[in-house]
């Protein structure tokens, strides 16, 4: 149940009434440091520490964008590697969208223009590859139906969150083999020649948030 506005703190609601809309937010994500521990904060501790990587930035975004009419959905996109990836996701008139963070540019948010949510996760299959990431599922999860997880206001690592997108139920995205190869050269070539740059070659950047 989406919480009242007193148990917020000042703070959080000053960001909470900044931020109104996923363009915004996305905006906000990215004022934040990248958090590289493994940890998984809640929206409040993410607003204390000013860090967050994927999966704290999709809560944030749900804390925030609940509160002006968003159910909080969450997209986990699975991986060869196990590298996954996690991202606040809403429907508009307009088709579905993204909010996300992530240290790859072509990893984050998306407008919303995608028929589906099947659609949406495909978006993500280009820039998704480097050395050994390769995606192969996805789901959508919504955190109305985590009970008794308190991910808006913990102080506490937030596992319980982590497993439950874990175990949810994946689509499975098959791809052909030719297509990850000539992804994946086009990937070693582009680090060789400039190893300290974002890769922003897609043809999909139109769609990026």
């Amino acid at each position: 149940m989406k919480p009242e506005r007193s148990q917020f703190t000042r703070t959080e609601l000053r960001i909470i009434d900044q931020y109104r809309t996923p363009y915004q937010v996305q905006r906000y994500l990215k004022t934040l440091s990248y958090n590289h521990d493994h940890t998984i904060w809640s929206f409040r501790e993410v607003v204390k520490r000013k860090t967050a990587h994927c999966l704290e930035g999709a809560l944030t975004a749900a804390a925030i964008l609940e509160q002006h009419g968003y159910p909080p959905l969450l997209m986990s996109l699975e991986s060869v590697d196990n590298l996954d990836h996690v991202l606040f996701v809403f429907r508009a008139s307009t088709g579905w969208g993204a909010v996300g963070r992530s240290r790859d540019t072509g990893l984050h948010g998306r407008r919303p223009v995608f028929r589906s949510a099947r659609d949406l996760a495909l978006s993500y299959f280009d820039p998704y590859v480097d050395n050994s990431g390769r995606i192969t599922a996805y789901g959508v999860v919504d955190l109305n139906d985590l009970s008794r997880c308190n991910w808006r206001f913990s102080e506490s690592k937030l596992t319980r969150v982590e497993n439950y997108l874990i175990e949810c139920d994946h689509t499975d995205i098959v791809s052909s083999e030719r297509r990850y190869q000539r992804l994946l050269k086009r990937f070693k070539e582009f680090k060789a020649k400039y190893p300290n740059r974002q890769v922003t070659y897609f043809d999909n950047k139109d769609t990026w948030m």
